[in-house]
């Protein structure tokens, strides 16, 4: 099933639905926010995880965290990164888990929105609870009028103990329990619909298809036509609706490597404050080298076809 978009706002806003967090930023801030906030005594830290593009200029005071540090390898790029690992990256980027942290993508393109929430879901799972990301990214930032730096940062390392909170996690044989009937949750496939059909898939996926029982919320959605920043939220209860999300019910958020999806999840828990909602980090390349059940999996010539085209 694909649902049509609803519930969205035109006006773009950082004022997500579960409130501001520390030093007034809520999970979603807009960049005459983030200048306030930086104009503060208790100036949060950023994290630019853009890459080459860092050095180009950045945001004031912006620390390189390139994502590449945030993602699996290349045969699961969904792939969470042991804790151990990501402990060593925090450490090394300065990070506190009690500090406010600010996550800047490009802001391109809506799929880059994809990037930012995923290492905000990241960091949410290792323990730091004040988060945001900047709506719209470095190039929202640029619009608005406000410079850019090509001083680089090089931040005081910390000592940190991570460990990480499955709260908002799904792994595959939780997955495969709930196709395989044990375990009741929504399914929700943030993928275009050409990737639900069984169309197109990721290269590194062992064939095209979806979950099977999935519902299709393309994370697309959550977006006006043409806006690289994510639209207000401007009805909850109407989207719970049109989801068949009722009170307690576990929502799994996948796609192919989990990027695309953590727009949904972001957008579910963090802005409409919807409780339950989990990411499927490995997502369909994951679980389609597993050989589980999948549906809208096109026969063999048609998945040779589709391994020319990839997604997130």
């Amino acid at each position: 099933m694909t649902f049509k978009a609803i519930a969205l706002s035109a006006a773009i806003s950082g004022l997500a639905a579960t409130g501001a967090l520390a030093a007034d930023l809520a999970p979603l801030v807009t960049p005459s926010e983030l200048e306030r906030a930086l104009a503060e005594a208790d100036a949060p830290q950023i994290l630019d995880i853009r890459g080459d593009a860092y050095a180009d200029g950045h945001i004031a005071g912006a620390v390189s965290a390139p994502y590449g540090l945030f993602r699996g390898p290349e045969d699961n790029p969904g792939a969470t990164v042991p804790v151990d690992q990501l402990e060593t990256t925090y450490e090394k980027l300065g990070l506190a888990p009690d500090a406010q942290v600010v996550i800047v993508s490009q802001g391109d393109t809506d799929t880059d929105f994809g990037a930012a929430a995923r290492v905000y879901w990241t960091l949410k799972s290792s323990g730091f609870t004040e988060l945001s990301i900047l709506n719209g990214g470095a190039q929202a930032w640029v619009n608005t009028g406000l410079p850019l730096s090509k001083d680089a940062v090089t931040p005081e390392p910390t000592e940190l103990d991570i460990t990480w909170n499955n709260a908002w996690t799904a792994e595959t044989p939780e997955v495969a329990d709930v196709v395989d009937g044990g375990h009741e949750a929504l399914l929700l496939d943030a993928r275009p619909a050409a990737f639900f059909e069984g169309k197109k898939a990721h290269g590194a996926a062992a064939k095209p298809g979806t979950l099977p029982g999935a519902e299709n919320y393309a994370y697309t959605q959550f977006f006006q036509s043409g806006a690289t920043a994510i639209g207000q939220i401007s009805d909850v209860q109407a989207l719970k609706t049109s989801l068949g999300i009722t009170e307690g019910k576990e929502i799994v958020s996948f796609c192919n490597t989990g990027h695309w999806a953590a727009t949904n999840w972001f957008a579910l828990s963090e802005m409409a404050g919807i409780e339950n909602v989990k990411l499927y980090p490995g997502s369909m390349v994951e679980y389609s080298q597993t050989g589980g059940e999948m549906q809208n999996a096109p026969g063999l010539f048609r998945n040779l076809l589709n391994q020319v085209t990839g997604g997130n």
